[in-house]
């Protein structure tokens, strides 16, 4: 232990932090909310502060926990800090859940008040009389005045932080305090809660800015950026961007309710120039035909969620788009890896350079991961030996929410489990070969689902693809392809031509021969998660039944 002198300020690491630097350095820079609404970094410290005192006065005190449904907003930033730092918790719910999922987490998580979002009000007056603990809703809305509700409204938004002063002194307290909690979107049983302290989000802050803003050139985040996110606030913290881009300064723009006309109209007015999403949402944008005149050279996009195809980063990179992918789940905060290319790399040619951005990545600094064997034996990094993917960092949930058990197995052996199979290959890149679930058990090897997918996403006529096992008498598992068809490519995109487009690769040895799907269905749409992913799970009920 180090001798500490009486009068030294120990410097906990807290949220209210990080708004230290762009307070003195850029308080200037802008705040955008679609074309609704646009203030500096001043304003933003005093919305923050005008929030908490707004709060207080409503009766929310340290340890309380704070509920938000919203589409993700400049209301939603100063959220982000203004709960945390008072010394409650910040719950972003899902509003993709069912409602029923909505009420089991909004109880689960012990929400004592809830800012509510003008649109979402017919869902909470759905589920009033099943709410077990908010004493407090407060009705936050774009324009005009607050619809009519049979709701118990405490304030509006706006008014409140009008009629609350600006100035608020947030307090010093232990940096492992939780400052957040939201709940994961698995395909199976109920929503299971994360949560995470001061200390893990501001280290998971300062570890994600040091990997973006010490890339060579590739895949770079800097001052000069203009940020925008096109994942929800509400789902792991739009994977920590958002904490990233106000500690440097950076002008942002939030897009409210995802709409792919109004998406490419801020990226074209505000000349955003980074951001990340999942590739679904990549898809709609590149083929809504309003992408057809927008210039998206200079913009920088990071790509997780799900794993980056081939075909969708070409496209991307066609446009002009600086596209590369990240990993990280609910559990890790959430980013783990960054498929930066090295400074060696920029000469590479085109087709290796995709190669390596399509990878899941380097691991952060900070970050301990593992590809271990079932006795927990790192496997070879020969690009070859797969495994499950285990992890250590500071900024990892250290359970679930009131539920031990499966708290215990997350962590089983000190290593966070991720439940990803996956290789490093001799130059440090971990890639994920599939989900444990999703592997194709086939004749006694392992076919990976992710990597059938990628290729199939190659052929010019498919738009999407997924693919999973189904059962077989005599194999145990078969992999059966799901195909979405391009527009106008209906009729020429049969299986025989898939079929043909895929045992290319196998005659290649790029994959094994018994990794040719035996089954090639064509449908209208996949279905997906609350979040956006392939719904495998679904699909396996669908199609496997």
């Amino acid at each position: 232990m180090i001798e500490s002198t009486p009068s030294a300020y120990g410097y906990p690491l807290l949220i209210k932090h990080l708004l230290h630097t762009p307070l003195r350095h850029a308080p200037d820079q802008e705040i955008v909310y679609r074309d609704l609404v646009r203030y500096d970094y001043r304003t933003l410290a005093q919305r923050i502060g005008r929030l908490a005192n707004g709060l207080a006065s409503l009766g929310v005190g340290p340890g309380d926990t704070v509920g938000v449904l919203d589409w993700d907003s400049h209301r939603y930033l100063e959220g982000y800090f203004a709960v945390p730092s008072m010394g409650a918790v910040l719950h972003m719910v899902n509003i993709r859940l069912s409602p029923e999922q909505i009420l089991y987490t909004i109880n689960h998580a012990e929400d004592d008040v809830l800012l509510v979002h003008a649109d979402f009000l017919p869902l909470i007056e759905g589920l009033r009389d099943r709410i077990e603990r908010v004493r407090t809703i407060i009705v936050m809305v774009d324009e005009g005045n607050v619809p009519a509700t049979p709701l118990e409204i405490a304030a509006e938004y706006e008014a409140l932080l009008a009629s609350s002063s600006a100035e608020y002194d947030f307090p010093d307290f232990d940096e492992n305090t939780r400052a957040t909690t939201f709940y994961t979107t698995g395909t199976t049983g109920l929503p299971k809660g994360v949560y995470f302290s001061h200390r893990q989000l501001v280290l998971h802050t300062l570890a994600t800015a040091t990997a973006l803003g010490t890339a060579a050139e590739q895949g770079r985040l800097h001052r000069s950026d203009v940020y925008m996110p096109i994942t929800p606030m509400f789902h792991v913290h739009a994977w920590g961007l958002p904490f990233i881009a106000t500690m440097l300064g950076i002008k942002q723009v939030y897009p409210g309710r995802y709409a792919p006309e109004m998406l490419l109209k801020l990226i074209e007015t505000e000349k955003v120039t980074f951001s990340h999403c999942i590739p679904t949402l990549l898809h709609m944008l590149l083929n809504c035909p309003a992408s057809a005149n927008v210039d998206f050279r200079g913009l920088t996009m990071i790509i997780g969620g799900s794993a980056l195809p081939k075909g969708l980063a070409q496209a991307a990179l066609d446009r002009g788009i600086d596209i590369y992918s990240g990993y990280g789940m609910s559990e890790t905060c959430p980013v783990l890896t960054l498929a930066q290319l090295t400074p060696a790399m920029l000469e590479d040619p085109a087709e290796r350079q995709i190669d390596v951005r399509t990878r899941t990545g380097l691991p952060l600094p900070l970050v301990d991961l593992r590809v271990v064997d079932p006795e927990m034996n790192d496997v070879p990094h020969d690009g070859k030996c797969t495994g499950e993917v285990v992890v250590r960092a500071p900024w990892l949930t250290q359970g679930y929410f009131k539920d031990p058990g499966n708290s215990e197995a997350l962590w089983q052996g000190a290593y966070l489990h991720t439940n990803d199979v996956g290789y490093i290959d001799p130059a440090g890149y971990l890639q994920i070969t599939d989900r444990l679930k999703d592997v194709i058990k086939t004749g006694g090897e392992w076919i990976s689902s992710l990597e059938i997918e990628d290729i199939l996403s190659q052929h010019p006529s498919v738009s999407e693809v997924a693919v999973i096992g189904v059962p077989d008498t005599r194999w145990g598992e078969r992999p059966l392809a799901i195909i979405v068809p391009k527009a106008g490519h209906e009729q020429s995109l049969t299986e025989k031509v898939v079929k043909a487009h895929i045992a290319a690769y196998a005659d290649k040895g790029i994959i094994s021969k018994w990794a040719v799907p035996d089954r090639i269905v064509f449908t209208t749409a996949i279905t997906r998660t609350s979040v956006g992913k392939t719904n495998k799970r679904a699909l396996r009920d669908l199609y496997a039944p």
